[in-house]
């Protein structure tokens, strides 16, 4: 079904910013059906104005559309207003850029950046008018597809889904999409199709494995139901980011989104070892792209859009080696331009006053860093590497910039952590309260605030602490009350997570195939945009966890032995888990691992790329 816009016109009038759902923006992709004949759908889990503000999207939708006969759409998940509104009218949840609904889709592709978007992804597929369970969806039509760092762990959504694609998407999903030509050709069924498709490297295909359970509810076996199908999926990884594709245009939203502005990306992986952190384990090996290809890709981005915003994205962007000379150059461009450069994700350790001075010389902003623990000692659990004396320093530097405000992020809840642990976070804002006061008069501002985020600790697969219990409800709320009664000083603030969908995160993210049914009920029963607290219902959850005979705390408060099948074993990033259960048992000890710069560690990582990986 294609909608007409004009007929649309009297109920989009009568929604909450409806430029959310008409297309038409400067730089989306058009293309003549007749030259088609691959059409993906690609939808993010959450409303217009957070997916067009990812970088994923925008690469993968530039990939996929680069490739001849393949057109790529939009979809995303309406607000309230505009989902009711569709339903009364018997409107199908439907692409911006040609208003087709998802079911005439021969792809149906999810982008799962975040677990609380699961019953999110169900509503979409059922408001498209796409069956729920892969099992019910015939021939070579509707085939769903998930991707990012949620599909690491696909199990919760293996009912759902036709195929999960593990790793870099810019290369794997044109190939996914010649598969399909060739099933056609070749006159294969849907069956067929997929069995194919999980024999390339970086697929999965959840109906061709099986799980066994113990009477203990833990996992007893996983393995492929066909001969031929790996026991293994490995991800996929691209070894050489400034050959790989990179979108010279974005599209510009009518209507103000997150982040209005270009994006572009320093590196993938990271050579840190924290180990709570799920991302830094996820996309190793490091992979940079160099300072050449990125002044090319953002002076070109700019010159196509007009955005007067730069920034320099990775997931600790002062370990880009060539940093200072890369910002030297970007500030040659945007500086007489009036564009603002903007460097997000910096460290205490590394972060230099000649670089301060380079990034506030533009315009005055936050400085922000994460220390994640107040103490050393619980600095070291987590391995984040960063002394006291690396952030006085860090501050120092800020406030001698001018800078009169800092953002700080810590977590709450991680192993080992005590009251202790705690109080070293409030006596740390003490301390940075000092550094401000102590700076010359001349150099600083008036006015000093620190802003205290703190997050509940989530055990997720893939790092150290994969094995780990979450802290219950009760010890939560204790611990935020106990550090919200110190918090003394009016120059900062506290803010925290509600915990309660950190709880049900945590569940998601170490489930397994029995998770499936409580998504069910969830998005059966009005689930959708979890992920914003004004949407999220958590005696829904229990009520989905009780109908469905779930226990939750099954998944997220019980610590799990080195020797459990984890849902996600079957799925090799590079890392190997020897790697993470030596990284565990250092953390009870408190002993840290340096970075892959200075000692190779002997992750496994590097095997990907065929280079060695120190043991």
């Amino acid at each position: 079904m294609t909608y007409n816009l004009d007929e649309m016109r009297e109920l989009l009038l009568q929604v909450q910013k409806p430029a959310r759902y008409v297309g038409g923006e400067l730089g989306q992709t058009l293309k003549n059906l007749k030259e088609v004949d691959v059409r993906f759908a690609f939808c993010f889990p959450d409303i217009y104005d957070i997916g067009m503000s990812h970088l994923g999207l925008r690469i993968l939708y530039g990939a996929l559309n680069a490739q001849e006969g393949t057109w790529c759409e939009r979809a995303f998940q309406p607000w309230p207003d505009m989902e009711e509104k569709m339903r009364e009218a018997g409107i199908r949840l439907y692409t911006l850029e040609s208003r087709t609904s998802l079911d005439e889709f021969d792809f149906v592709g999810f982008t799962l950046q975040y677990e609380m978007c699961y019953p999110t992804v169900l509503n979409m597929l059922a408001l498209g008018g796409i069956p729920l369970l892969a099992a019910e969806r015939t021939g070579l039509k509707n085939i769903v597809v998930g991707g990012g760092p949620c599909a690491y762990n696909p199990e919760p959504l293996a009912p759902f889904f036709d195929v999960f694609s593990i790793g870099e998407g810019e290369e794997a999903l044109p190939e996914l999409t010649d598969k399909l030509r060739e099933a056609r050709r070749k006159g294969w069924s849907r069956e067929e199709f997929l069995y194919e498709v999980a024999r390339m490297e970086g697929f999965y295909v959840p109906s061709l494995y099986e799980t066994t359970y113990g009477s203990d509810g833990t996992i007893r076996s996983f393995k492929p139901r066909r001969e031929g199908v790996p026991p293994v999926v490995r991800k996929r990884i691209i070894g050489d980011l400034d050959r790989v594709y990179y979108p010279k245009t974005q599209i510009i939203p009518f209507s103000e989104t997150v982040h209005d502005r270009v994006t572009i990306e320093l590196f993938r992986g990271c050579i840190r070892g924290c180990r709570f952190c799920q991302a830094g384990m996820l996309f190793r090996p490091i992979r940079c792209k160099s300072a050449e290809t990125l002044v090319g890709d953002a002076c070109t981005l700019l010159e196509n859009t007009g955005y007067e915003q730069l920034s320099l994205c990775s997931l600790s962007s002062s370990d880009y080696p060539e940093i200072e000379t890369l910002v030297d150059k970007l500030i040659c461009y945007t500086e007489p331009r009036g564009i603002h450069l903007s460097l997000p994700s910096l460290r205490a350790d590394n972060f230099s006053k000649e670089l301060a001075a380079k990034i506030t010389g533009v315009k005055k902003s936050t400085f922000t860093f994460a220390p994640e623990a107040g103490s050393q000692r619980m600095r070291d659990v987590i391995n984040k590497n960063v002394t006291e004396e690396d952030i006085e320093r860090s501050c120092r530097i800020a406030f001698e910039n001018g800078n009169s405000s800092v953002k700080l992020y810590f977590m709450m809840g991680l192993p080992t952590e005590t009251d202790a642990d705690l109080d070293a976070i409030h006596s740390m804002a003490d301390k940075i309260l000092g550094y401000f006061y102590d700076t010359e008069k001349e150099k600083r501002n008036r006015y000093i605030h620190i802003a205290i985020s703190l997050a509940t600790f989530i055990p997720k697969p893939f790092t150290a602490f994969q094995w780990e219990a979450q802290n219950s409800e009760e010890e939560i709320r204790r611990k935020q009350e106990y550090l919200y009664s110190r918090i003394r000083k009016k120059q900062v603030s506290l803010s925290y997570h509600e915990c309660r969908i950190s709880l049900i995160e945590a569940i998601l993210a170490r489930g397994d195939r029995r998770i499936a049914p409580v998504l069910a009920y969830v998005a059966a029963h009005g689930g959708r945009l979890d992920a914003w607290t004004e949407f999220f219902s958590y005696e829904r959850w229990l009520e989905a966890f009780e109908k469905t005979g779930v226990d939750g705390n099954f998944y997220s408060l019980r610590k799990r032995s080195f020797e459990e099948i984890l849902p996600w074993d079957f799925i090799d990033i590079g890392v190997s888990k020897d790697y993470l259960i030596r990284e565990a048992q250092r953390s009870y000890e408190a002993q840290t691992t340096p970075n892959c710069r200075e000692r190779c560690s002997g992750c496994g990582a590097n095997r990907l790329l065929g280079r060695k990986c120190d043991v």
